[in-house]
C-alpha cells in the first residue's frame, strides 16, 4: 500500500505558501527531494507540511535558512548540542542588533530634543538643529562608559 503524499499545490496549500516557496525549499534541501508520479507531477510525503510550517515559524523567529537546514539535519546524540550551539549564536546576535538598537534610539530621543528645543527657543526662526549638524558635523567626543 503507497503512503499517501500530496502534490506541490496541495503542500503549499496546506502550509499556507506558495508553491514557488516549496519548490525553492526543495532546492535549498529543506525538503526532501519529492518523487515524480507518473504524469511528471512532485509528490511529497504529508509529514512535509508540518517541515514547511517548522520552516516557516523558525524564520519569523529570525533563523536564517541555512540554521533551520542546520536545525533538520540534526540527529543522534549530538541533536541537543547542535540546537543549543545554534540557539546561543543566534541569542548573541540578537543582543548585538538590540545594542546596536538601544544606541540608535538613544541618537534619536537626542535628535528630539534638540529639535523640541530649537522650535520652543525660536518658533518660526528655528533652524532643525538636525540638519545643521548633517551639514556640518561636529567631532565626536570621548566618553567614558
Amino acid at each position: 500500500m503507497r503512503s499517501e503524499t500530496l502534490r506541490i499545490g496541495e503542500l503549499a496549500t496546506r502550509s499556507g505558501v506558495s508553491i514557488d516557496t516549496v519548490r525553492y525549499y526543495e532546492r535549498r534541501n529543506l525538503l526532501p527531494r519529492a518523487v515524480r508520479s507518473a504524469g511528471g507531477f512532485r509528490l511529497f510525503p504529508c509529514e512535509s507540511v508540518e517541515r514547511v510550517r517548522f520552516i516557516k515559524q523558525a524564520q519569523e523567529l529570525g533563523l536564517s535558512l541555512d540554521e533551520i537546514r542546520r536545525l533538520l539535519t540534526t540527529g543522534g546524540v549530538q541533536e541537543c548540542q547542535r540546537v543549543r550551539d545554534i540557539l546561543r549564536a543566534k541569542l548573541t546576535e540578537l543582543d548585538e542588533r538590540m545594542k546596536m538598537m538601544r544606541s540608535f534610539r538613544r541618537t534619536l530621543s537626542q535628535h528630539l530634543t534638540a529639535c523640541e528645543k530649537e522650535l520652543n527657543e525660536r518658533g518660526g526662526k528655528a533652524q532643525c538643529p538636525v540638519l545643521v549638524n548633517l551639514a556640518h558635523p561636529q567631532p565626536k567626543k570621548d566618553v567614558k562608559r
